[in-house]
């Protein structure tokens, strides 16, 4: 069989098919996995058959009882009903198959082929070990061992979920998600420290970093966009620690936030027209807030035709625009050197005609240089930072500038940011999970040495419903004509953005 090491234990006949001991053999014992409850009576009769006698050895297709349970869970939904004695079992299999298994000619094999391969040699460890298992039981170990050796091992069915929004692995016994704002833990776990560190450094390979004792923290992402990071031992003291922001599969707009509650219709309009008519955003929130999707949605606004340049520490934003280049920071190799910053992106993109550039987050002293960029003639650029509320958000701002070493009187600061941020939206999840657009305010100037803002949009809660859900309105503060008004005008918008006003009022 091609992928299997010479001299391997489980050798078929002729016709491929794996021969089943007559007993086992020294050092190996008879193995019988508990089905899952649901299963437990009707599985009974299979645990009792009689095992074939010494005197009869024949060439045999791998145990398999016959189907027993009517209604059997799939893989993913089954995953929190692993027994102790499965991952045991789990373990001594998936050892036996690297001690058969050929890696390097595995290697020279397409995914399906791989998978095929290795299936095919489970099987026949399973029948020569003797285990005794459920039709359903022998599939979910087939595809728990596949995900070990060719993709993420047990965080595969967890990705494959569209409902998560976070995983967070703990160590190897230790996996909480994030559903529908909430966390919960998981029965999901691995082998050992090992096994969890081998897929931390199969993930963050891919996109070219590493992760390791002399570097032990690293920012990385899937192949879909969402966003990994890492932090291993010595700095973790349990085991490797591996957090993943997922995205969903379909690209949300801002059409699926107003269904979701996040904006009111006429909250979704104002959006769109502070998109379209090229305001200078800064999107500001907390962690888990909604900030990238919510820059992901006002991106849709951009017209077909603009050059849009952004820059990101792990690349996960999801333009849908034809004219995107794309550029993420890059961190030192093994000598140290090589090091590309944010503040290098920002600036280099200054050069590169760009008509719109966007910062996935700004956490240091790459503010300045995309403040410079948005008060220079790229109107329309736009940024996240985490911020609780506006005023907040400009006062980090402030400080970013004043921490990467420029050293310019805080009265030209401010200055900077009032003529080049036009609008700041905050996002917020809320006590009961929900995420909302809580704010939509507009920078008005300078009184002073004081950075004066207004809110064109807020969301006032109105108490909760009896499922602890809270229940609120997006309503308009009586602005009848905000800052950027002439700007809207402008493009021909400010009929929109009168008509989107007025509905604000009346909500």
């Amino acid at each position: 069989m091609f992928g299997k090491k010479t001299g391997s234990f489980g050798t078929g006949d002729g016709g491929g098919q794996p021969r089943r001991p007559s007993a086992p053999q020294a050092g190996e014992e008879s193995v019988a996995v508990a089905p899952p409850p649901s299963a437990e009576k009707q599985a009974a009769p299979e645990r009792s058959a009689p095992k074939p006698q010494a005197s009869a050895p024949k060439q045999a297709k791998p145990k398999s009882p016959a189907p027993v349970a009517k209604k059997e869970k799939p893989v993913v939904a089954s995953v929190d009903e692993r027994s102790e004695e499965y991952y045991l079992v789990k373990t001594e299999i998936f050892n036996a198959l690297i001690d058969t298994i050929d890696l390097s000619q595995l290697a020279q094999l397409d995914q399906e082929s791989a998978r095929e391969e290795i299936r095919d040699i489970v099987i026949e460890i399973i029948a020569i070990k003797n285990v005794v298992m459920s039709l359903a039981e022998q599939e979910t170990l087939l595809e728990d061992i596949c995900n070990d050796v060719l993709g993420y091992g047990p965080l595969e069915p967890l990705l494959a979920r569209d409902d998560i929004a976070d995983i967070m692995v703990n160590g190897a016994n230790t996996t909480y998600i994030e559903v529908n704002g909430k966390i919960e833990r998981t029965n999901i776990r691995f082998r050992d420290n090992g096994q969890l560190m081998n897929i931390c450094q199969r993930i963050v390979s891919q996109v070219g970093r590493r992760v390791d004792e002399s570097s032990p923290i690293c920012d990385a992402r899937l192949a879909d966009g969402s966003r990994v990071n890492v932090i291993a031992p010595p700095l973790a003291i349990d085991g490797p620690t591996l957090t993943i922001r997922k995205f969903k599969k379909d690209k949300l707009t801002i059409q699926n936030l107003v269904e979701f509650g996040a904006i009111s219709p006429a909250g979704a309009e104002l959006l769109r027209i502070i998109g379209t008519a090229r305001c200078n955003v800064l999107i500001s929130g907390g962690t888990g807030s909604g900030k990238t999707t919510l820059l992901n949605c006002l991106t849709a606004f951009i017209e077909p035709g603009e050059r849009v340049i952004t820059c990101e520490d792990a690349a996960e934003l999801q333009l849908q625009q034809p004219h995107v280049v794309r550029l993420e920071t890059r961190p030192p190799n093994l000598e140290g050197q090589g090091k590309i910053t944010m503040t290098d992106l920002v600036k280099n993109c200054l050069r590169m005609r760009p008509d719109r550039i966007i910062v996935g987050e700004v956490r240091g002293a790459e503010a300045f240089d995309l403040l410079q960029a948005m008060n220079t003639g790229h109107d329309g650029s736009m940024g996240t930072l985490h911020a609780n509320t506006p005023r907040e958000g400009l006062s980090r701002v402030e400080s970013m500038i004043t921490m990467g070493g420029f050293s310019l009187p805080q009265r030209t600061i401010r200055e900077m940011i009032v003529g080049s941020i036009d609008v700041v939206i905050q996002a917020t999840r809320l006590r009961d999970g929900s995420r909302k657009i809580v704010s939509i305010s507009e920078v008005m100037g300078l009184e002073g040495d004081v950075i004066v803002t207004q809110d064109v949009l807020r969301y006032e809660i109105d108490g909760e419903d009896k499922n602890g859900k809270i229940v609120g309105r997006h309503r308009g503060t009586g602005v009848g004509r905000p800052r950027f008004w002439e700007r809207a005008k402008y493009y021909n918008l400010e009929g929109a953005l009168g008509q989107a006003l007025d509905e604000l009022e009346t909500a």
